[in-house]
């Protein structure tokens, strides 16, 4: 076993080396000796096996021979699984994290942050917001992060927001939405074809474009409601979906409508899907409509039924992603989705046959880690490029560390990724075959400087909204 001291001096030889040879796309990076977590069925999990990372795709998983010239990196005593895929958070707010851990209903959230600080941010205070939410996500794990940037008041706020993605390495899924309250230009979603035009990349796909909308036009008015004009927009610019705020009575309505109008699809993504009626549903699960669940926003903040709906999305034949939501109230990780979705199917699933005498259908934490890998990334539009360690996707990947502390030993590798990590173990991230975090560092953050722009957004938003 090598010292700490040497394996970090090690580390740093290599990162030095990957950097020196950056841009190249025949750069090989060789992670050696993992148990190699691939969320590709047709791969399974690998013991003992090297990935093979070649510029910016994953070249080979299993056993290397002979990979040349590669930088070769020991993860002996390490797992590598894909990065994980947030699809949906709203990291303007990041600034204002837990400032409300306890909120009591949705109508608590909507009327303190949405209609009291939502409209004190200015371009600055949204790229600091999602920034900060961008660089915390790398941090634990997660390569790929759907923006529900629903505070969009003008194009340079829009642009910020964009611009904060762009600069942090992550693979960003920037889905804009005016705001619900306040003044704004009125330049979404008018705007949608512009930014279309101006920053996303067909090729890379390191930034994609989606109409962010509301299931109905009870809080926010008719404006941001999915429905035929904003399908129209979607479909014109070659974009997907993601609608939030599906759930009870009025969105199982939207549901019925929207599919009788064609408006359904695999590019649709509707978000929480609490307290959905049964034939909403079956037009969910016969259309290919992706879902997003909000874990633990669904059962802190009560939305509807208050318990995330993964069970309707299995027996309807959904597969769901996983996301974040709200950081003002809740935990920004996807260790914790992942963990309180476990135990809360789970609990559900035991309660259901209490003295029956009847097995429980209970997941289990491989289909929780797929949920946040693979699944999230076909929720987001973009499976053909990451979500697994599959040859030829793109190299999103991270490395944790099984042997530390709070691990060892390893004896179920996705039981540990699931149970048990968390993000200082995740000691390497690697986005678009890019290192973004090393031997447990994120890379080029001043976190003097970033901490010193989040304290001043978070004093001048307080005090915009409090006057």
């Amino acid at each position: 076993m090598r010292s700490e001291d040497s394996e970090h001096t090690a580390a740093e030889a290599a990162l030095e080396e990957i950097r020196r040879r950056s841009g190249d796309p025949r750069r090989r990076i060789l992670f050696t000796g993992a148990t190699v977590l691939t969320m590709d069925p047709a791969l399974g999990v690998l013991d003992g096996a090297d990935v093979l990372v070649e510029g910016n795709t994953v070249a080979a998983v299993g056993t290397v021979p002979d990979a040349g010239d590669a930088v070769v990196v020991d993860a002996s005593g390490s797992v590598i699984t894909p990065g994980f895929v947030d699809t949906h958070r709203h990291a303007w707010q990041s600034q204002l994290r837990r400032i409300m851990p306890d909120v009591d209903d949705l109508a608590g959230y909507v009327v303190s942050t949405l209609a009291g600080y939502a409209p004190a941010y200015g371009p600055e205070d949204m790229y600091v917001g999602t920034r900060l939410a961008a660089l915390s996500a790398i941090d634990a794990g997660i390569t790929c992060m759907l923006d529900f940037s629903h505070n969009s008041r003008s194009r340079e706020h829009s642009d910020a927001a964009v611009r904060a993605l762009t600069d942090t390495g992550i693979r960003g899924v920037h889905a804009s939405m005016g705001p619900h309250f306040g003044e704004w230009d009125r330049q979404w979603p008018g705007d949608l074809a512009r930014l279309r035009e101006e920053h996303t990349d067909d090729t890379s796909r390191m930034l994609t474009l989606r109409v962010a909308a509301l299931a109905t036009d009870e809080v926010a008015g008719p404006v941001p409601a999915y429905g035929p004009d904003l399908a129209r927009i979607a479909r014109d610019l070659g974009i997907g979906v993601s609608v939030d705020a599906v759930f009870g009575a009025g969105s199982s309505s939207a549901v019925l409508d929207w599919a009788d109008g064609g408006l359904l699809g695999p590019h649709v993504t509707l978000i929480h899907a609490t307290g959905l009626t049964g034939e909403a549903w079956k037009a969910i699960g016969s259309t290919g409509t992706t879902i997003a669940l909000a874990p633990t926003s669904d059962a802190q903040i009560g939305l509807e039924t208050a318990i995330p709906a993964v069970d309707e999305a299995l027996a309807a034949g959904v597969r769901p992603g996983l996301s974040i939501d709200v950081e003002v109230a809740l935990a920004g990780d996807m260790f914790t989705q992942m963990r309180a979705l476990h135990t809360v199917q789970r609990m559900r699933a035991a309660n259901a046959v209490y003295g029956t005498g009847r097995e429980a259908d209970r997941i289990g934490v491989h289909d929780v880690l797929d949920f946040a890998t693979l699944q999230g990334a076909r929720t987001n539009g973009l499976d053909d490029v990451t979500g697994s360690l599959t040859p030829g996707k793109r190299a999103d990947l991270l490395v944790i560390e099984a042997e530390d502390l709070n691990n060892m030993p390893l004896n179920d590798p996705v039981g540990t990724v699931v149970l048990g990590a968390d993000a200082r173990n995740v000691t390497t991230v690697l986005i678009d075959g890019e290192p973004r975090k090393w031997a447990g560092r994120v890379l080029d953050v001043d976190l003097g400087e970033l901490r010193a722009r989040v304290h001043e957004s978070r004093d001048r938003v307080l005090a915009r909204a409090a006057r």
